[in-house]
Formats: C-alpha cells, sequence, structure tokens
C-alpha cells in the first residue's frame, strides 16, 4: 500500500479559554516572538511585563468572551471544519493536521501524529494569504524546526502565498456574492496591518517598498515578498470577479499594535472618510483571513459596526471569510495538491 502525504494547516493560535489567564498566557507566548515584535529582546520583555500584558489580557478576554462559541474560538472552530473538509476532499491518500503557531493544538503535537502516521512527504499550508515574516514565516520556521528534530526528517514541501490564486480569490468572491446582491454603497477590504519597517525588511533592494506613491500598484522583483503590495493584489484581483469599479471598493489595514508606524490607510480612519463622501451601507471583507477570528467577528463585526453607526452610518456588514466553504475546500485542495507535485497551476 502506499505511503500517504501529510497536509500540516497552520495557523496563528488563540488562547485556550475566554478568561484573562488563558488570553494572557496566549499573548505571552504570542508577543514573545521575535518575528512579531522585532525590536530588542530586553524592550520586547519590558513592554510585555510592563504595558502589554497588565493591561491588554483583560481588554483581550474581554473581546474573546463576546465571540467565544460553544465549541470554542472562531478561529479553532473554522479551521477544524476545514481539517475535516480538506481529509474528505483529498481522500484515503492523505493525512490532515493542524497546527496552531501559538496555543492548542500546538505545531509539535500535529507533527508528532503525522510521524505516526508514516506519511511519505509533509506539505506545510500556512493558512495566511499573504506572506509576511509575523505570520507564514514564522509558522514555517517552528514547523521546520520541529520536523527537523527528528532523526529521519521527512521531505517537506510548502504551500506559498496564495493571494492572488484564482482558487482563492474565487472562493472570497463566491462568499461575498450573496451578501453583496443586497446592496451596498462602497466595499471595504480591511487586511491586518503590519509595522511598516516589517515591509521595508521584505524589501531586497532596500529602495522600492513605501519609497514612493504606488510602490504596491505592481508586483515585481522588489515588492515580490511585500506584504502590503500582496495585500492590494488580492484587492485588484477581487474588484475584477466581483466586478466593483474603483470608486466603489478601497482598501485600508486594521489591527495595529504600540505607537509604531504601521501601513496605512488605516481601516478605522477611513470609516470617517467614506461616511464624509455620503457612503450610508457598507460592507467589510477581510482577505487577510481565511477563517473568521477575533479580528473579524469582533474587531470588524462588533466595533467598527459601532464606530459606524456612531458616524451615522444606516449599515456595516461583515462579509464571512471563506473558512470552509465548499469552494475554498476546492481551492485549498488544489493548493496542497500542487504543492505535492500532484497538480499543475491553474492560469489566472
Amino acid at each position: 500500500m502506499p505511503r500517504r502525504t501529510g497536509l500540516l494547516l497552520l495557523q496563528l493560535g488563540t488562547p485556550d479559554a475566554p478568561r484573562r489567564a488563558e488570553v494572557r498566557r496566549y499573548l505571552r507566548e504570542f508577543l514573545s516572538d521575535p518575528r512579531v515584535l522585532d525590536i530588542p529582546a530586553a524592550v520586547r520583555w519590558g513592554l510585555l511585563r510592563g504595558v502589554i500584558l497588565p493591561f491588554r489580557s483583560r481588554s483581550s478576554a474581554r473581546a474573546y468572551a463576546s465571540v467565544w462559541t460553544e465549541r470554542g474560538s472562531p478561529l479553532l472552530v473554522h479551521s477544524r471544519d476545514l481539517q475535516s473538509a480538506l481529509g474528505k476532499e483529498l481522500g484515503e491518500g492523505w493525512v490532515v493536521e493542524l497546527g496552531m503557531r501559538y496555543g492548542n493544538p500546538g505545531i509539535a503535537g500535529a507533527v508528532e501524529r503525522l510521524a505516526a502516521a508514516d506519511v511519505e512527504r509533509v506539505v506545510l499550508f500556512p493558512l495566511f494569504p499573504h506572506y509576511a515574516s509575523s505570520s507564514a514565516g514564522s509558522a514555517l520556521e517552528r514547523a521546520l524546526a520541529e520536523i527537523g528534530a527528528a532523526w529521519n526528517v521527512a521531505d517537506v514541501a510548502t504551500v506559498p502565498a496564495f493571494y492572488d490564486d484564482p482558487g482563492f480569490v474565487g472562493a472570497v468572491a463566491e462568499v461575498a456574492r450573496e451578501p453583496l446582491a443586497r446592496g451596498f454603497d462602497h466595499v471595504l477590504l480591511s487586511y491586518h496591518g503590519l509595522p511598516e519597517r516589517q515591509v521595508r525588511k521584505s524589501d531586497p533592494t532596500g529602495a522600492h517598498c513605501l519609497a514612493r506613491e504606488g510602490c504596491c500598484d505592481a508586483i515585481g522583483a522588489a515588492n515580490r515578498r511585500c506584504y502590503r503590495a500582496q495585500c492590494y493584489a488580492t484587492s485588484r484581483a477581487l474588484a475584477a470577479a466581483l466586478d466593483l469599479a474603483p470608486e466603489r471598493h478601497s482598501t485600508a489595514f486594521q489591527s495595529r499594535l504600540l505607537r509604531d508606524p504601521w501601513i496605512r490607510p488605516f481601516t478605522d480612519e477611513v470609516l470617517p472618510e467614506l461616511r464624509a463622501r455620503g457612503v450610508r451601507r457598507l460592507a467589510v471583507l477581510c482577505p487577510s483571513f481565511v477563517a473568521d477570528c477575533l479580528e473579524t467577528v469582533e474587531e470588524i463585526g462588533i466595533r467598527a459596526v459601532e464606530q459606524w453607526r456612531e458616524l451615522g452610518g444606516e449599515h456595516l456588514e461583515l462579509v464571512p471569510c471563506p473558512n470552509a466553504a465548499p469552494a475554498w475546500v476546492e481551492a485549498a485542495a488544489s493548493l496542497a495538491r500542487r504543492a505535492a507535485g500532484q497538480e499543475r497551476a491553474a492560469s489566472a
């Protein structure tokens, strides 16, 4: 009997419960990662102990409590559903595991289960459409370290950033079509933010990213690993797929932390600008997430809705992420097979 292929789905993570102790433990692990807070270790430790953990753990626990479900956090629920659906879609020749970079279920346990299944190859699948060292980079680093610790190191392949993959773009568009059909004045594409310094680090030339207006208008050698440029590429692809005129959609970035310069424009600052332009009914997509999570359900679905209401807007609707929608399951399976050398890429 042929040996199977292992698929390791990599996600960011979630606390075990929406309580302050569990959230504090999760934040400590998350924000201790030098790829996330890429500042000197002593400064990072001081910020964690003196500022972030004492205050943010309490507010974050309240935020998690507002979106927690009977099955757990939305991110875990949707990731588990995707794992199950991909197992069925890929068939008996595959073993699908889920590993969170921070929290549970952890990457180490997932690697151990794949090793016990005696898979022939492991395909690492960071569930982040856009590459960032603080997300995909960190998850890959940990997964490779765990795999490499074995005496017999498995053959490894990786699913690259899929920000402009036709299957991914098509899945996001398909999920969005029904909500958008209810009629909106504008569509906002809101992506997770990133510090400007991390964007500049991705530019091998050191002279392109954030150096001029329009630096993200096209993907080239200098910005092919640039998170912001990849986000704008997704916006262009989704606008084409959903037939959105330029004046009917815009791109912004959410979830910034601390006072360092983060990539702009900011979602919470774009909302008043859209309202001032006369937008009353606003739809928000979050294409940097394949699964709904705290940043979508709470930050947009609750806080942004409240902000929009206070601005006098009529309605703001959060369009769901692909989660485990059939179109995304099919697209994700195709990406996995392609990485394993079992399928050719579709033309864009």
